[in-house]
């Protein structure tokens, strides 16, 4: 077993695809299957299963891949201590719902610890996707939510899936809205203030179902509702259109402006936000590190 066939592994995971991986490693498709193949030989399992749509980890590749992360993160440390070797790309990818406060963190951690080179992914996506690139190593982490609604069905789905949840924290449920809208001022609001306005949410595709929304209160039917894809937009709709989305109420004014505020919503329901892994997985330093940063952006915060 060699170094640079663990550091294969872990590109060709990062890519999702053998073909990107040659490519970004400089070497050919065949070369970097030939050398996945005879590690498996060697250590007598299968890292990835391959089928005519792809390739995914198998589960004893994600067990593998958790050490492997290791070996080569403490391999650099050595070889930069006694050769004064120049730090490799740093690698680190989450998915995440659409928090604010996940974007910061991230931010927070490239500034501190990006270095001169490093290759980093965030994903903010829809709560399914979320469960299967954890799943599948696409990312090391994922950041949801639960609540009294979802929580049954969430935790039987992540444990089905083999993902641990690790709480962040609990929320009281807030309101985002326009800085300029009637309800800006108020102390608090209910659901019942909010009936005339356009309710904001994030779609979910083809698994819409109620227990994978992002917004807790999805159950509750609304006169004027409108689905949008990222936080950009659903933010200046939120400006234009005087509408609301339901969230943990972390604003982020370094990165969201002064032009969204946020407004407690008086529903007695709690949300916990924290962050999903796969069991079979040992966290990499670059997300130890992200983690650290994104306890201190919620202390902050909250």
């Amino acid at each position: 077993m060699k170094l640079q066939q663990l550091k294969y592994v872990i590109e060709i995971v990062m890519c999702g695809s053998i073909n990107e991986a040659a490519r970004r490693l400089y070497i050919s498709q065949p070369s970097l299957s030939k050398a996945v193949k005879e590690l498996e030989k060697e250590l007598g399992i299968t890292i990835f299963t391959r089928t005519s749509t792809g390739i995914t980890l198998s589960s004893d590749g994600a067990e593998f891949l958790g050490y492997a992360r290791q070996v080569v993160e403490q391999a650099e440390l050595l070889e930069r201590r006694y050769f004064n070797t120049a730090p490799s790309e740093q690698l680190f990818s989450i998915s995440t719902q659409h928090y604010a406060f996940a974007v910061n963190a991230f931010v927070e951690m490239i500034k501190k610890y990006g270095g001169d080179k490093y290759q980093f992914t965030i994903r903010e996506t829809r709560t399914y996707e979320i469960i299967e690139d954890v799943k599948n190593l696409r990312s090391e982490i994922g950041i949801l939510y639960i609540s009294s609604f979802n929580e049954k069905v969430m935790i039987q789905l992540l444990k089905e899936e083999g993902l641990d949840f690790h709480e962040l924290f609990k929320a009281e449920p807030h309101i985002f809205v326009s800085s300029k809208n009637p309800l800006a001022n108020k102390t608090s609001v209910t659901l019942e203030d909010l009936e005339d306005y356009p309710r904001l949410s994030f779609e979910q595709g083809e698994y819409n179902s109620f227990y994978y929304s992002e917004e807790i209160f999805s159950t509750i039917p609304s006169k004027k509702s409108i689905q949008v894809s990222d936080r950009a937009t659903l933010f200046n709709l939120l400006i234009g259109l005087n509408g609301y989305t339901i969230s943990t109420g972390i604003l982020s004014e370094d990165l969201n402006g002064s032009d969204i505020v946020s407004v407690p919503l008086d529903e007695g329901e709690i949300i916990t936000v924290g962050w999903v892994v796969n069991k079979k997985t040992q966290l990499s330093r670059m997300t130890k590190l992200y983690l650290e940063e994104l306890k201190q952006i919620i202390d902050v915060y909250r």
